[in-house]
């Protein structure tokens, strides 16, 4: 079995648990409209992407200073390595953070001073993608952007991420342009909720180099047949899916219709602590849920190192 595993679509805002909530709620005299932690876990049943974005958006209003943005970074690296993780390529939202008054410096300086010490103090090894989230102002997507350029930040990436379903990659083909003409790797969430469209616009306007999720990509052989052809990373999230109603069980997943049709596929863990697990809980339901084999799992495995942007 290839050893350790590469974490390619992991939002850090997404590793924010509960405790953590509360401890930074305190420390930065945010009052929340939870009575305790499990009030706090209870609100953890979602329906839709969209409800789990309304309780993920609303969470991060605990963090305020470059060293929340630090600590929360760290809680994820640590936890990752024991899991296995070596690599780990995480997204964050600049924009969830500068429309609630944080300046992005605080946001990247936070995550940079984490990532510079991930070696030393963690034995991974970790980039950070900054994420357009889409269902906000295009304009505010350029504006951003150029400020993360202007601010040196450390990124190897840009992504597309958040609601899917109406806001179209179409919309942001030129900062995706200017991405690439920066030298950036692109990447871009479609065909989770939305549908196949989204994935051939990801991939013919915003040049995504890896589509994270994809899953709906199944519906369209057309589609299947180019991502196997040009082997184009899938970034799938099981337990995501699962907590999303995406699919009803993991029983129900498409991930072995994938593996059998012979798709770049890997597994991940999308908002690990709203959907219950990191990717060694994604590996292990997976083997309880389909069966999976060891042979299936360093497929998998296999297929996350190469699509890594090393």
């Amino acid at each position: 079995m290839t050893e350790g595993f590469a974490e390619l679509h992991v939002h850090i805002e997404g590793s924010l648990e509960p405790e953590t909530i509360l401890a930074l709620a305190e420390r930065n005299g945010v009052e929340l409209p939870y009575r305790d932690l499990d009030d706090l876990r209870a609100r953890y049943r979602f329906t839709d992407l969209q409800s789990f974005l309304d309780l993920y958006y609303a969470n991060m209003q605990v963090l305020r200073t470059a060293q929340d943005f630090a600590d929360l970074a760290r809680a994820y690296f640590a936890r990752a390595a024991r899991g296995g993780v070596r690599r780990a390529e995480f997204f964050f939202d600049p924009q969830a953070h500068t429309s609630r008054g944080v300046p992005l410096a605080e946001v990247a300086a936070g995550l940079a001073d984490a990532v510079a010490g991930a070696h030393s103090e963690f034995g991974m090894d970790v980039a950070m993608i900054a994420s357009i989230v889409r269902d906000r102002p295009v304009t505010e997507a350029q504006e951003v952007f150029g400020e993360l350029l202007r601010l040196g930040a450390p990124i190897i990436g840009l992504g597309l991420d958040s609601a899917e379903v109406g806001h179209p990659p179409s919309l942001f083909e030129d900062v995706f342009a200017r991405a690439r003409a920066e030298g950036l790797h692109v990447t871009a969430h479609a065909g989770e909720e939305g549908p196949p469209e989204y994935v051939w616009q990801a991939l013919d306007l915003l040049g995504a180099e890896r589509i994270d999720h994809g899953i709906r990509s199944l519906e369209d052989p057309e589609l299947v047949a180019r991502l196997v052809d040009e082997r184009i990373p899938l970034t799938v999230c099981p337990l995501s899916n699962v907590r999303l109603r995406v699919v009803d069980t993991l029983a129900d997943h498409p991930l072995r219709r994938m593996l059998d049709a012979g798709l770049a596929v890997s597994v991940h863990s999308d908002d690990p602590a709203y959907f219950g697990g990191y990717v060694d809980d994604n590996f292990a339901a997976l083997r309880d849920s389909l069966d999976l084999t060891d042979d299936e799992q360093s497929v998998l495995q296999r297929n996350s190192w190469e699509a890594a942007f090393l």
